[in-house]
Parts: structure tokens; C-alpha cells; sequence
């Protein structure tokens, strides 16, 4: 059986020659260290930037003591350092990894490569979800991640349901299905947003494009905690996909537990959807964008994919907020404007390609 499984890692027409586990294990390891401290390095100097600029000197050495020293910063600027900004920052790496690793999951389960949770509709429907909890459930802060959750897991199951024909779940019905799925839940959120009042209506808006600054320490540590646990158990199945990338009967020949690994990646899919989108609204095309970069620079296996487009997603949103909140500064952009100026290109191009 191992040998079989090899040989399908080696000549399927989507997986990346490998030579042995002990050879992807290395490479794993030193993508991952690469992009743990490219990110490191982006959350250090992306903190120093804002509206308010601080010393770098000091803000360095305060953030080195953990924040057990001011190390000369003045209280404003201290709490703009390790209060207002580095906890923005945190969210936004969690958020990243979250999306991108969601998506690379998504793409090697159903075989399609424009596959991702904003465009597949589980972003919406985690939107859907968070938006009836802030309305009917405000009081109760532990109810945006769970019906976040709830509106992804349903947005999924929705999606694959129409998507799934006689021949399976081809691309282009996976496409259709999403789009379909998306036009409805957008009506949804129109409707919820006209049972607010007016002065909520304009921040529910801008939280839907993508907006890090609202959350949370709870949904911040929910999120963080999410992110890694959810990339771990991905990381953990990929080997399953790498294989369920051949097909489903080739998958179910070599000894994959085809449902199993279905469920495990769909309920742990929506889970980082519902918990990215319960803390920042719906941030798009980092799960299509991050993956398709990882990819063509490491190659199509999952074991390496899956944790480097996580690593590479928390840089690419952390970096892309920076943006968001430097570019007009003292104003805002929201997150989500910058990633789709970035994802709606290269979706057109893979439109385009395929």
C-alpha cells in the first residue's frame, strides 16, 4: 500500500514529485522557518508604521521586555504600541493564516483551483451568521463566532449539495454553485442590515469589506488559537488530499477515508472561516491568491502547501492592512479593498488560464 501510494504522489497529474518523506519533511521545515521569520520580521517593522509615528529604538526594546518596560515611551505611545497596534497586527496574522490555509484545503479537496471561502460563499455566510448575532444576540460576545461558524459549515454544505452532479462536482458547477450561493447571501445581508439603525448601518459596511480594528481580546485569543489548531489538523490530513487530488475512487483505492477526510476538512475549513470572519468581517481572495503563490513556489504538495500558505497568508494580510491603514492616513481603508485589488487580477487570469 505504500509503495502504491508513492508511486500515485510521484506521477499524479496535480502532486509534486517527491523523493521521500524524510526529503518533504526537510523542505517543509525550512520553507516554514523562512516564512515564521519573514512574518516575525513584517510584525516587528509593520508595527512601527501608522498614523502616529512612533521611535523605533524605544518601540523595539518594549516590544523586546514583552511589554514590561516603556523603555521611554510615553503612555499614548505605548498604548498605541502594545494595546492598539500589536494586538491588530496579531489579528490580522490570524486571519491570514486562517483564510489561506482554508483555502488550500479547499482547492486540493475538490480538485478546483478558484476555490476559496470568499468566492465560494462560506465567507458570506459566516458574514450572515455574525451579523444575526450582533442583532439578536449583541449581549452575548460568544455568539459571533458560533454562528459564524454555523453560516460557514451551512454555506459549505449548500455549495457542494448544488455543485454535486452525476459525474461529481466539476469546477465549473463548484464556480456556479458559489456564485449562486453568494448573490443569495448578499440579499440575506441587506436584509439584516435594514433592521439596523442608521448609525450602526455605516460601521456593519465597513466591517463587511474587512475591518481589524473592532475586535476583541476574546475573539482576538479565539481567533490566534483557531488559526493554529485549525492549520495543525489540515496539515495533519495532508497526505489524504495530496492523494484525493487524483480523484476520489483513485483516493478510495489507496486506502483514503474518503467521508472522513471530507468531513475533517470541511468542518475545519468553516471553522476558520466562521472564526476570521466573527473577528474581521470578510476579508476575500487571500484563501485563492496565498495558496496559488505557495504553490508555485514550493510545488503542489500538500504537506508543504498547507502550513506555508498559513505562514504566508498571516504575511500577506498583515502587510496588506498596513497598507489599509497607512495609505490615507489618519483614514482607514478596509483590509479587504486591498486584497481584492491584489485577488480580482489573478482570478481573472486563472479564469482566463483554465
Amino acid at each position: 500500500m505504500k509503495a502504491n501510494t508513492e508511486a500515485a504522489l510521484e506521477h499524479g497529474p496535480k502532486a509534486r514529485d517527491l523523493n521521500d518523506g524524510r526529503v518533504t519533511l526537510r523542505q517543509t521545515l525550512a520553507a516554514c522557518s523562512l516564512l515564521l521569520v519573514a512574518l516575525l520580521a513584517a510584525i516587528l517593522v509593520t508595527s512601527l508604521f501608522g498614523s502616529e509615528r512612533l521611535p523605533t529604538r524605544a518601540s523595539i526594546c518594549a516590544i523586546a521586555s514583552l511589554g514590561q518596560s516603556a523603555c521611554g515611551l510615553t503612555p499614548d505611545q505605548y498604548a498605541i504600541l502594545l494595546e492598539i497596534r500589536l494586538p491588530r497586527i496579531f489579528l490580522a496574522a490570524a486571519v491570514g493564516a486562517s483564510l489561506a490555509a482554508a483555502g488550500a484545503s479547499y482547492q486540493a479537496l475538490l480538485r478546483n483551483p478558484l476555490a476559496e471561502p470568499y468566492l465560494l460563499g462560506v465567507s458570506n455566510g459566516a458574514a450572515v451568521g455574525t451579523m444575526i448575532a450582533l442583532v439578536f444576540f449583541g449581549a452575548w460576545e460568544w455568539s459571533r463566532p458560533l454562528m459564524a461558524f454555523t453560516g460557514a459549515l451551512g454555506a459549505t454544505f449548500v455549495v457542494y449539495r448544488l455543485a454535486h452532479g452525476r459525474a461529481g462536482a466539476s469546477p465549473e458547477r463548484l464556480i456556479l454553485a458559489g456564485v449562486i450561493v453568494t448573490t443569495f447571501l448578499s440579499s440575506a445581508i441587506v436584509f439584516v442590515t435594514t433592521l439596523m439603525d442608521a448609525t450602526r448601518i455605516r460601521s456593519f459596511t465597513f466591517w463587511l469589506l474587512g475591518d481589524l480594528s473592532g475586535s476583541t481580546t476574546r475573539l482576538l485569543t479565539l481567533a490566534i488559537i483557531v488559526a493554529i489548531l485549525g492549520t495543525a489538523v489540515l496539515a495533519a490530513n495532508a497526505r489524504s488530499l495530496n492523494l484525493l487530488m487524483l480523484g476520489e475512487r483513485d483516493a478510495f483505492d489507496l486506502g483514503v477515508e474518503v467521508a472522513r477526510v471530507r468531513l475533517i476538512v470541511f468542518f475545519v475549513a468553516s471553522l476558520l472561516v466562521g472564526s476570521s470572519v466573527a473577528s474581521s468581517g470578510s476579508v476575500g481572495y487571500v484563501g485563492l491568491v496565498v495558496p496559488h503563490l505557495v504553490r508555485l513556489s514550493l510545488g503542489s504538495d500538500n504537506r508543504i502547501t498547507v502550513p506555508a500558505a498559513a505562514l504566508a497568508g498571516a504575511l500577506f494580510v498583515v502587510v496588506a492592512d498596513t497598507v489599509a491603514r497607512t495609505i490615507i492616513a489618519p483614514r482607514e481603508l478596509p483590509v479587504g479593498a486591498i486584497t481584492a485589488l491584489i485577488g480580482a487580477p489573478l482570478f481573472v487570469y486563472l479564469l482566463k488560464r483554465g
